[in-house]
């Protein structure tokens, strides 16, 4: 059952899926998508959107990952194993993203007042657990440590993580964004970024402490309920759900007057990524 206040409940969903557009959709694009998406409900031009999204063999680097001392080496350690490096416009630390990660950002309008960052996630978590309400799993939000990015909304199941959740803010507009390791090996993913973090950091003491991952506390949703689970069928139960909840679901794409904001985001995000990066 869900709570009549929750922010799932909007007068109508505007779904953009992006999840299938393959390996010409970059990661940079998603953001300046956001930041578009963000602005665009916030100014009331658009009415509470959810987009859902897939990249191939990427690493989203955070802000505080671009004052690694070799940061290079990392970047160029990750390139060597066929994944590129970007860096995010806002906080956290390293994420992958593969084929196997679907990630579902909902941009809500704060035209009422506030909204609460907790009820931000809050309504994340709650959309994660209806979309896996028939599997006789508990899903858990609380920080993991061992895992990549921690955060005190890290998704579980019976202590392993499987999803973190980021927010961002602009303009009347709150971007709730999550990453779901649907299919493939999330202690795969998490050597991944424990190798990437070795070779970062060196022997180099930092101010910021990177977290320590234990990559057998991370794994996919298919291994976590012992069943094969792809992004189609994780992609139905997300649409389903908000259609259950939210009531009006609607597609769409950017309107031209979102294409404009949507090209002056994106510059602005490559030219903050390749600043942060020093490429």
């Amino acid at each position: 059952m869900h709570d009549i206040n929750s922010l799932l409940i909007q007068p109508q969903w505007r779904i953009i899926d992006q999840s299938t557009l393959g390996t010409q959709f970059q990661a940079l694009q998603s953001f300046a998508m956001d930041d578009t998406l963000c602005t665009s409900v916030g100014n009331g031009i658009s009415p509470a959107v959810a987009r859902a999204w897939v990249h191939h063999h990427t690493v989203v680097l955070g802000i505080q990952d671009s004052k690694l001392p070799l940061l290079e080496k990392g970047i160029s350690l990750l390139e060597k194993k066929g994944y590129r490096a970007i860096m995010r416009n806002s906080g956290g630390l390293a994420v992958v993203l593969d084929e196997g990660v679907l990630n579902l950002s909902l941009v809500f309008p704060e035209t009422v007042g506030r909204i609460d960052i907790n009820r931000g996630y809050d309504a994340m978590w709650e959309l994660v657990r209806l979309m896996f309400a028939d599997l006789p799993v508990e899903i858990e939000a609380g920080e993991i440590i061992g895992s990549y990015c921690p955060g005190s909304y890290d998704l579980s199941i019976g202590g392993k993580k499987f999803a973190g959740i980021s927010q961002r803010r602009i303009r009347g507009g709150v971007a709730v964004q999550i990453y779901l390791c649907v299919s493939g090996s999330g202690s795969e993913r998490a050597e991944l970024v424990k190798e990437f973090y070795r070779a970062a950091r060196g022997q180099v003491d930092t101010k910021f402490s990177y977290p320590d991952i234990q990559p057998g506390v991370m794994a996919s949703l298919s291994e976590l309920i012992n069943m094969p689970l792809t992004i189609e069928a994780t992609m139905l139960r997300f649409l389903q759900t908000l259609k259950k909840v939210g009531g009006n679901i609607q597609a769409g794409q950017l309107s031209p007057e979102e294409l404009l904001l949507y090209e002056s985001y994106y510059e602005r995000v490559v030219e903050r990524n390749q600043k942060a990066i020093r490429q």
